[in-house]
């Protein structure tokens, strides 16, 4: 039996709230837990031009929070008004809220703690002759008297929730509650690499971090194994600016930890950012596997909105599609450099991807259909390299270095396949060394052994050529229009009022990707087109996905992502088996296309596709030089 709903006879009359109310109802948009006061209280800091912060926490700061700067402190005379609701220093009129610099605006965090914990303010500005405390309870202000520190201002917030008991009960664990005190305490570090900071729990000091570089303090909070994958993106667009590390795909995770996105110094979660960062890793990542990344977006304050959401997660750009093309463009260029080609610290030459020298003889697709190439002998499915081209070394420095001994023959079958006996005085100078290297052999029909300056080199033979083929495939189709194909009869379908503007908008970019869509009424629309490989797809379910695409991104990511899936599929179907047995000349030529194209360290599934074992590793294993 339901219970019974109160009628409207027996419900209570519509009331004004009591100011105690209103507060506690504030404090629950705002406080939601320790980690949401240590925000508000850090980002106070930090507003007020702190260069150094010291946290200290009992109890996952359930017991007591205490915020500590060398700020510009806060006058005796404001000090009773900083716990009162909307008072602030940082806007004062609505056009300032249009461009907001500061952290915090509103006004409500003093006072949102205040009524719900036990506080006391202790603060000095440069030109006070003393320092001021002030004390409250559950927003009463019980004292405001003179005290004794230096410059700056110290927040102390005892016994949470002491007035809001049935609020307690929804504390976690003391771990838990810290934990995300400390999340908290590691985002603000990261959007604030000149401020000293420190961060103290029950007695012990699990951080301590100096003033310094943004890389870095990046590196101190996110630890080594995201530094050693790191890589750096700076993109100045003038009146926008991209800066930051990302994580090599071999770093990847199954949790979205690793990701920060900051816009002008405020941690955000936004899903256009977020959406051009996973795009732009979409070719070299699992779709299960989460990159890693920390990024700084840098704008015009009136080209974003912050007044958004209470916690100031969630921001609104004026122009979500130019941010959306920036961040996708900086982040996968970035991961489009290899470090095949930077193995030894060479810089990476420049890539064509439209030339023949870069698509090269491998590239012969089968004759007709949509990687037909004029002239093009049939592809061999079994296996297809480059021949060395202008700037790789010539094939005499093959033959100097794997110069076979007189009556020299091929290994049988076995783990082991050695295609030649080098002669160590044969060796091509330390300048012809190519990043890679050259194949020494070849083991248990997978892997190939090459020598660079660095010491050891293992390839993967099968991801390799698997992500030669597929850059190429993507490369012949880029520079090709795209083939529609029409449909013997049209699909009707519904289309609301956004999708209506967005088909009348976007003609010209649809009939780009192969789509022919016509808007044949205020709420209809005829699919007359598809492009040629999406033939398998549901048309309709598509069409309203490059659609959706158009009008919140300005790329439309749908057509692009189903057409890379077919050309990854095509690739991995191309490229060389394991147990096939490979010349020295074609060990080599794979090297050096894995040393021309883009995203060489990854194959299509995300898999790394080389390691380099140094010199100095291998003489650690042997012990050798002890």
């Amino acid at each position: 039996m339901h219970p019974r709903r109160p009628s409207i006879s027996t419900m209570g009359r519509i009331r004004t709230l009591s100011e105690e109310l209103v507060r506690q109802i504030a404090a629950g948009e705002v406080v939601e837990r320790p980690a949401s006061a240590l925000k508000e209280l850090m980002e106070n800091a930090f507003d007020a031009g702190a260069t150094h912060v010291d946290v200290l926490l009992d109890r996952g700061g359930t017991l007591a929070i205490r915020v500590i700067d060398d700020g510009n402190g806060i006058g005796h005379e404001d000090l009773a008004a900083a716990v009162e609701r909307h008072a602030t220093s940082k806007i004062a009129s609505l056009d300032d809220l249009h461009r907001v610099r500061s952290l915090g605006f509103r006004g409500e965090a003093l006072a949102s703690i205040c009524g719900v914990s036990r506080m006391r303010i202790t603060s000095r500005t440069a030109d006070g002759r003393s320092a001021w405390v002030l004390r409250a309870a559950g927003a009463d202000i019980e004292a405001l008297e003179p005290a004794a520190r230096d410059i700056g201002t110290t927040v102390e917030v005892d016994e949470l929730y002491f007035n809001t008991p049935a609020r307690r009960k929804f504390l976690k664990s003391e771990s838990t509650e810290f934990a995300h005190c400390e999340e908290v305490f590691r985002r603000l570090a990261l959007s604030r690499p000149g401020v000293s900071l420190s961060l103290r729990h029950n007695g012990q000091e699990p951080r301590r971090l100096p003033a310094g570089a943004l890389e870095d303090r990046i590196k101190a909070v996110l630890g080594p194994e995201f530094a050693r994958a790191a890589l750096a993106v700076d993109v100045d667009a003038g009146a926008v600016r991209l800066h930051g590390m990302i994580a090599e795909p071999n770093f990847s995770r199954t949790a979205r930890d690793a990701q920060l996105f900051f816009v002008n110094g405020r941690f955000v979660r936004d899903k256009v950012l977020v959406h051009a960062v996973r795009q732009a890793y979409s070719d070299v990542l699992h779709q299960d596997r989460q990159p890693g990344y920390v990024l700084f977006l840098e704008m015009d304050p009136e080209a974003v909105d912050v007044n958004v959401h209470p916690a100031k997660t969630e921001v609104r750009f004026r122009d979500s599609q130019a941010v959306h093309r920036l961040v996708f463009h900086a982040v996968e260029r970035e991961l489009s450099r290899t470090r095949a080609a930077t193995a030894e610290g060479d810089a990476a030459p420049p890539v064509d991807r439209t030339s023949d020298a870069w698509l090269g003889a491998s590239a012969n697709q089968a004759p007709g259909g949509l990687f037909a190439r004029a002239g093009a002998a049939p592809y061999n499915r079994s296996f297809a390299f480059d021949t060395p081209r202008p700037g790789a070394p010539s094939t005499d420095v093959y033959a100097r270095l794997f110069a076979r001994e007189p009556g020299a023959t091929q290994a049988a079958d076995g783990p082991w396949t050695v295609p030649a006996t080098p002669h160590r005085e044969a060796a091509p100078p330390e300048g012809d060394s190519p990043p890679l290297g050259f194949a020494l052999a070849q083991l248990a029909g997978a892997y190939i052994l090459a020598q660079n300056r660095s010491g050891l080199v293992v390839v993967d033979m099968h991801a390799a050529h698997e992500r030669v083929m597929y850059e190429r495939f993507k490369a012949d189709l880029d520079t090709k229009p795209v083939i529609a194909q029409p449909m013997l009869v049209p699909i009707g379908f519904e289309v609301d009022a956004l999708e209506a503007e967005t088909l009348e908008k976007s003609a010209d970019a649809l009939t780009g990707l192969g789509f022919e869509i016509a808007l044949v009424g205020p709420r209809s629309a005829a699919l007359r087109a598809l492009p040629a490989w999406t033939a398998d797809s549901d048309p309709v379910s598509l069409a309203r996905g490059v659609i959706a695409e158009l009008r919140e991104y300005g790329v439309a990511r749908v057509a692009t992502q189903r057409r890379n899936e077919l050309l990854a599929t095509m690739a991995c179907h191309a490229a060389v088996r394991a147990r096939r047995r490979l010349t020295v000349e074609e060990m080599n030529a794979l090297l050096r296309d894995m040393e021309r194209i883009e995203r060489a360290d990854q194959c299509n599934h995300g898999r790394p596709t080389w390691f380099q074992v140094t010199l100095a590793e291998l003489d650690a294993m042997f012990m050798r030089g002890r």
